[in-house]
């Protein structure tokens, strides 16, 4: 039998300032809490998947969710939202490093969050995925 993983279900980020990794991603990106403990994790909604940040220096003792150093996640936008984020982030303080637009049509947003995590907003048509 030949088993394939058939989406994301979760996937996590770690910043030893869970506060400040709470407002950026209530406040910039714009996700609801789903649960937290304090100085361990804060849990979000994103769409109909979860984005996990945990704090490095706690979860380095679970064998589950321990690692440390910045990572990447990019979260989907639709093409027809671009100059809205664009205006958004700016008006949170947050320095766009870089605006990508893909031979293949796609477009990306690449910035950082207060824990020094690589971001990106993307188009689906980065990967081929429908609006």
């Amino acid at each position: 039998m030949t088993v394939v993983a058939s989406d994301i279900l979760e996937i996590c980020l770690y910043a030893e300032d869970l506060d400040a990794a709470e407002r950026f991603y209530t406040d910039v990106m714009g996700l609801a809490v789903h649960s937290k403990q304090a100085g361990r994790h804060v849990f979000f909604c994103c769409g109909s998947r979860m984005f996990l940040v945990f704090n490095p220096n706690q979860t380095i003792k679970d064998a589950a969710h321990g690692a440390k150093g910045p990572g990447h996640v990019a979260f989907k936008m639709p093409a027809s939202e671009i100059e809205g984020w664009r205006q958004h982030l700016k008006s949170k303080g947050v320095d766009i490093k870089q605006e990508v637009k893909w031979p293949n049509g796609g477009f990306s947003f690449y910035f950082f969050d207060p824990a020094g995590n690589n971001l990106e907003l993307a188009t689906g048509a980065l990967w081929g995925i429908a609006e």
